[in-house]
């Protein structure tokens, strides 16, 4: 079958939801973001790029911390609302139940089944958006959504996005174990 060609506005397939919390003017802001992803191993990074014209940066730039929480499946309409509505007009902070880690300015969601407090490394310049890079200090979950003391996606329940369709879509059926199911084609 032939490719043809979609223009150069491609996504990666699909995108994690994410709610993002920080401080700014000394009031917790969150909002919901999809252009994120894990970008280093040891020390554990992330990187997580937003226009330059979103409210929530200048928290970032303040305190150089905030925090990731992984929203289930039946916060989507809350997630949705805290990115069609800016933190610069609207008060977000009670759209969700609040608490802090070890980080200050790293307000995470208590509902969400999975969070992370992170301390940014280096703020990198694009165009249009900042990438922000930071150290994943700490994780926050409950027992309910750990299997075998790890994070389960099936109990988590996460949603993702897809571009430039902007869908949400849960996630599917396991698929098999990473780094493995390949392993028989070394044989060949």
């Amino acid at each position: 079958m032939d490719k043809i060609k979609l223009g150069k506005h491609a996504f990666p397939y699909p995108m994690p939801m994410v709610v993002l919390g920080t401080m700014v003017g000394g009031k917790v802001n969150y909002m919901a973001v999809g252009w994120v992803s894990r970008v280093n191993y040891s020390p554990p990074m992330i990187g997580v790029a937003l226009g330059k014209v979103h409210h929530t940066n200048k928290g970032i730039k303040e305190h150089r911390q905030f925090g990731l929480s992984i929203p289930s499946l039946d916060l989507i309409r809350e997630v949705d609302y805290t990115g069609i509505v800016s933190g610069a007009k609207t008060d977000k902070s009670g759209m969700f139940q609040t608490f802090f880690g070890d980080l200050p300015f790293a307000p995470m969601v208590k509902e969400c089944p999975l969070a992370m407090e992170c301390k940014v490394v280096e703020v990198v310049e694009l165009p249009s958006n900042e990438l922000f890079i930071a150290e994943i200090t700490e994780s926050y979950s409950e027992e309910r959504f750990l299997s075998e003391g790890k994070p389960d996606v099936k109990k988590i329940n996460p949603f993702v996005l897809t571009m430039p369709d902007n869908g949400y879509w849960q996630v599917g059926e396991y698929a098999g174990k990473a780094w493995s199911i390949g392993k028989e084609l070394k044989k060949l």
